[in-house]
């Protein structure tokens, strides 16, 4: 191991506090989620069946990106095929999946989230519905891998969400947001008698440029 010690607590009390942010935050239930940071060939991540409240600094669970336990005792989230679909595709150095009830609820009645905000484009563009598979398994893995196409998230069909991004703080950012769309777009349209109105490629693609600049110069744009 080439990580510093200190490097890799900094980094677990960090997942530790995002896996908990994730509780308080109304995104999972229990342990039904799952979150995890890649640091250079190491992935740290929560493990399977254990409450974020109980764990501390000696539960540490890290693999190398095919999957070998490297670091902890405990056994990794079973959703680990996902996680490491993620970093061997993509830049990322953040995901996280939830189990979120707006989100889930959405997950189940289209296969893909109407543009019906301009925080879409935050994610790539409309997100889409990955199919349903069994949890854990490399086929969920593999149907994500291809909702996340240009994509930084993705609704896993009568599961939860999954996102990623260059830091926790950022792919938990944009978990809250995909949910708050999810329930905007659920309680439009139970409108009786109405359908909302529904966001043009062109407007996304220009919220999109002006989503690029936002926020202040050389801190974390999330």
């Amino acid at each position: 191991m080439k990580d510093h010690p200190d490097d890799l607590a900094a980094a677990w009390s960090e997942l530790v506090a995002t896996a908990r942010r994730t509780v308080t935050d109304g995104l999972v239930v229990g342990t039904s989620g799952n979150v995890s940071r890649r640091i250079r060939d190491l992935v740290l991540v929560t493990p399977s069946g254990v409450p974020y409240d109980r764990l501390g600094p000696g539960d540490t669970t890290a693999v190398d990106l095919e999957g070998r336990q490297i670091i902890g005792a405990l056994r990794p989230t079973s959703e680990l095929p996902m996680h490491l679909t993620v970093y061997r595709t993509t830049t990322a150095t953040a995901v996280v999946h939830t189990h979120a009830p707006y989100a889930t609820a959405v997950s189940t009645l289209v296969p893909e989230l109407p543009p019906v905000h301009y925080m879409t484009a935050a994610l790539g563009g409309p997100v889409r519905v990955a199919p349903y598979a069994l949890y854990g398994s490399d086929e969920l893995a593999a149907h994500m891998r291809e909702a996340l196409r240009d994509r930084t998230g993705c609704l896993l069909q009568n599961h939860g969400t999954i996102t990623y991004g260059d830091s926790l703080d950022q792919a938990l950012d944009r978990t809250a947001q995909l949910e708050w769309m999810c329930r905007v777009w659920l309680a439009a349209s139970s409108v009786p008698g109405r359908t909302p109105n529904l966001l043009s490629a062109g407007q996304l693609d220009a919220a999109a440029g002006r989503l690029s600049g936002y926020g202040q110069p050389g801190r974390d744009q999330r």
